[in-house]
């Protein structure tokens, strides 16, 4: 099976208030709309961190920015995990 190839998108980040570190990359015409709710409520108020034109190649901190616009392209999102991620503590809300 080939490989599909991504294509840049203009993406907006938001950011959990319930997880520190916590980022959730969408397509900017979108927005939240794909993100399940479920989802949502877990992470709790979201603020818009910022806009950008994401392309295969460009540079991110934490994540390829590659894998970032496939999720996107296949399920709607793509939620950066803290590095310290506590499961646990997200799933009960703390």
């Amino acid at each position: 099976m080939t490989a599909v190839p991504v294509k840049p998108m203009i993406c907006t980040v938001y950011r959990s208030a319930r997880e520190a570190e916590l980022y959730i990359y969408v397509r900017r015409e979108e927005a939240l709309a794909r993100v399940p709710p479920d989802l949502l409520a877990k992470m709790g108020n979201m603020s818009e961190v910022l806009t950008l034109k994401l392309t295969p190649d460009r540079k991110l901190a934490r994540v390829k920015a590659v894998d970032v616009l496939a999720a996107i392209a296949d399920k709607g999102f793509f939620l950066q995990l803290p590095p310290d991620f506590n499961p646990a503590r997200f799933t009960m809300g703390g």
